[in-house]
């Protein structure tokens, strides 16, 4: 008996700054789908926003641009003549304009089922200021940590730079509060170089954070689910600089992984504790990988932040942790297909249920 296959519309590219790491997570993804059960249709998004259905994530660069694009909007002048007939989404684009619940909005206004986290969570997600009010109000360790806007930097750079030096010890982080893989991020080790590392992540966004540097061990964990997610084992990053940066996540590779991480028992226990309860604290749904930092002397564990489309790449964590606990790369894009079906299901029925 033949079995009809599931059309899975892969969507992948985007406006942000992480457009490069999109195109080479969803190239994994397309050749780790099961082609026996998907059909994968390959929607290429370039850095206009403009959206092209292509053969596949696998073309070259010069290949995917070019062409002719297609705006989703009806009143564009060059609105698309071809209709996607696609059983669910299964968008793949990082950082804002992808991952932050605009293009989740989107799919949840088409009515159709998509992969992955929802609108809130993504946009809380995405916005790790945010995303740390809530787990602090959810007393789950976070480090210390300031935000500011760019206005405010602008206009009041003294007393800005003041209450970093009051407040957050040496080293410290400065990141662009919505933005991943390591853009615009620096560690700041001399107090002069403050000034320039907080430029420097204005350039990607107009909030920053500011965070007390943790001297100690990169751990990472994969979660799974909706309304009962699983954690993998732990992983740990060792880095081949002096934090993973986007260089050496992408370009030169020399950083070592732990996978799984060296730990105790009962410091695996935590981190998964920890893992699953941050994604219930931010609503989350589909999938995320949560990112901790271990203090090196008293091996307490903090929250770094979470990402809701983790790296799909060859060498990202994110599959890679759910291999070695046991969930094989094709069954795990299954599994993340399936949770999809199951939430867009969930919400219809809970429309069907409503009467005025």
């Amino acid at each position: 008996m033949t079995v009809q296959k599931r059309k899975v519309a892969l969507l992948f590219g985007g406006r942000s700054a992480e457009h490069e790491i999109s195109l080479l997570s969803a190239a994994s993804i397309y050749k780790n789908l099961d082609t026996k059960k998907f059909e994968i249709i390959s929607i290429y998004i370039n850095k206009k926003g403009d959206w092209k259905v292509v053969e596949s994530p696998l073309l070259s660069l010069e290949a995917l641009s070019t062409g002719s694009f297609s705006s989703f909007l009806p009143w564009n002048k060059n609105p698309s003549s071809s209709t996607i007939e696609a059983d669910i989404y299964f968008p793949v684009l990082h950082g804002p304009y992808g991952e932050d619940g605009t293009l989740q909005g989107l799919l949840e206004m088409a009515d159709v089922p998509f992969a992955g986290a929802s609108v809130l969570d993504s946009a809380v997600g995405m916005d790790k200021a945010v995303s740390k009010i809530i787990l602090r109000a959810r007393n789950l360790p976070v480090v210390q940590h300031l935000t500011f806007l760019e206005k405010e930097w602008r206009e009041n750079k003294e007393s800005i730079l003041s209450e970093i030096r009051e407040k957050l010890p040496l080293p410290r982080f400065v990141k662009p509060a919505c933005l991943g893989s390591s853009v615009g991020i620096s560690k700041v080790s001399d107090e002069n170089d403050t000034p320039a590392a907080l430029n420097e992540a204005f350039r990607y966004d107009r909030k920053i954070l500011v965070e007390e540097g943790i001297l100690g061990r990169e751990l990472e964990c994969s979660v799974l689910g909706n309304e009962e997610p699983e954690a993998s084992l732990p992983g740990e990053i060792i880095p081949f600089r002096e934090f993973y940066d986007y260089r050496d996540k992408y370009i030169e590779g020399k950083t070592r992984f732990g996978i799984p991480a060296k730990l105790t028992p009962s410091q695996t226990e935590e981190i998964q504790r920890l893992s699953v309860e941050t994604f219930k604290a931010l609503g989350c749904s589909g999938m995320a990988r949560v990112d901790f930092l271990m203090d090196g002397e008293t091996e307490k564990i903090y929250v770094s932040e979470i990402n809701t489309i983790p790296g799909f790449t060859e060498i990202s964590m994110y599959p890679k942790l759910w291999e070695v606990s046991g969930l094989s790369f094709p069954r795990l894009l299954e599994k993340l297909i399936d949770l999809g079906f199951d939430r867009h299901q969930r919400k219809n029925r809970k429309k069907e249920n409503y009467s005025p």
